[in-house]
């Protein structure tokens, strides 16, 4: 949505984009406050970037429907007409189509009153990517600034599928870790003078790969990625440190803190197998709680859209690895909530695609700079979706 240069240093020297989109959706919230001016209706800031609109119509139910609004730090590379302007940042994960869906949900309710009752409440939510969002916003007061509502919503647009929804994981928990580990530096030449941090961080790389394959139960999901190990400058010095970056998916918050302790005692073990003379450190980052829809709003939603689209649209879906931090809002509430997937790939539009250039190969994923959600109907059903849930509560 944004279109004006970023106050940020876009790009170094060699054309990376090393800077940070968290909380920085301001001209997006200008724009959704802008939209929301236009029907009527008050946008109330909850967080530096984050929104929150209020239709009270009469008694009943109050729900809750969210969209995140972030963008990535990506080049668009789809070539579309309304493909992002500002080099390095893109709507890559589809958070443009969910602030449009809900808009459209918005209207759409605002515009038939008489259709239910109760309270909806549309939450433009910002900085998903980060696992910042939902905390700023609950830290910001959300839950005292709005009324409590009984059920809570959210959706997400994916390469491929139709509606998809399930009870119970339906994403991962995520966790990061920076991991700094100490050696002794000195000179190359002089191995018998140096504690060698590289050697060391790679006998932990080795040894973490052990705790899916020993030590998670068979049936159990669980990821531990070593996504970077990072050490030294030079051939001819031994490093007095080295740093390794990991990523957990876990679906059960049991099977995630047995990984947590592993990767601790392993990697101490490590470093005093080694001789290191100081303590490793362990720096926690982007941290995505369990997405678990509850069972009784997940089948009521499923039931809603299976009564108003056609036959086949709602399936059910097994869980993906991604992960979201929108389950932080409803825990805070203490509600249940649902959380399903739309599919945004049309396989004959996508073909002439392929033809015409526009993109290649197969259907880009979320984060792909070539990820483009099929405008018509995906749009069209994930504003549907939305109007269908609320009024699954909310119908008279």
């Amino acid at each position: 949505m944004d279109s004006s240069p970023l106050p940020l240093p876009l790009k170094t020297e060699d054309g990376s984009f090393p800077f940070t989109l968290e909380l920085e959706e301001h001209r997006t919230s200008e724009r959704i406050e802008a939209e929301l001016k236009d029907l009527g209706l008050e946008a109330h800031r909850i967080s530096k970037t984050g929104l929150v609109t209020v239709i009270e119509n009469g008694q009943g139910p109050t729900v809750l429907a969210r969209a995140d609004i972030d963008a990535l730090p990506v080049s668009d590379g789809t070539g579309l007409d309304y493909s992002s302007t500002i080099d390095g940042v893109m709507h890559a994960c589809g958070h443009d189509m969910h602030i449009t869906a809900l808009l459209g949900a918005v209207r759409r309710l605002n515009e038939n009153l008489d259709a239910w009752s109760g309270t909806y409440l549309a939450l433009f939510q910002p900085s998903e990517e980060d696992a910042a969002g939902a905390k700023a916003m609950l830290d910001d007061g959300l839950t005292s600034k709005i009324p409590k509502p009984d059920v809570a919503y959210a959706q997400h647009v994916m390469p491929t599928g139709t509606i998809n929804t399930k009870a119970g994981p339906v994403l991962s928990a995520g966790d990061s870790v920076k991991i700094t580990v100490h050696g002794r530096g000195a000179h190359g030449s002089m191995p018998h003078l140096s504690v060698g941090p590289v050697v060391l961080a790679a006998t932990i790389v080795l040894r973490l790969q052990t705790i899916v394959s020993r030590e998670v139960e068979p049936g159990e999901f669980a990821v531990v990625t070593v996504g970077a190990s990072n050490s030294g400058s030079t051939s001819n010095i031994t490093p007095d440190r080295a740093e390794l970056l990991l990523n957990l998916r876990t679906y059960d918050m049991g099977v995630r803190d047995r990984i947590i302790a592993s990767i601790g005692r392993i990697v101490k073990r490590e470093c005093q197998a080694a001789g290191s003379q100081k303590e490793p450190t362990f720096e926690y980052y982007d941290q995505f709680p369990l997405t678990d829809n509850d069972e009784e709003a997940n089948d009521a939603v499923t039931k809603a859209f299976e009564d108003y689209f056609d036959d086949g649209v709602a399936q059910s879906a097994e869980p993906a690895t991604a992960s979201e931090d929108f389950s932080e809002i409803p825990d805070a509430f203490e509600i249940p909530y649902a959380y399903w997937m739309i599919g945004s790939s049309d396989a004959d539009k996508y073909e002439k695609a392929v033809e015409a250039g526009i993109v290649n190969t197969d259907i880009p994923a979320n984060h792909s700079p070539q990820f483009a959600p099929v405008t018509d109907p995906t749009l069209e059903i994930a504003t549907k979706a939305q109007v269908v849930a609320a009024l699954s509560q909310l119908g008279r």
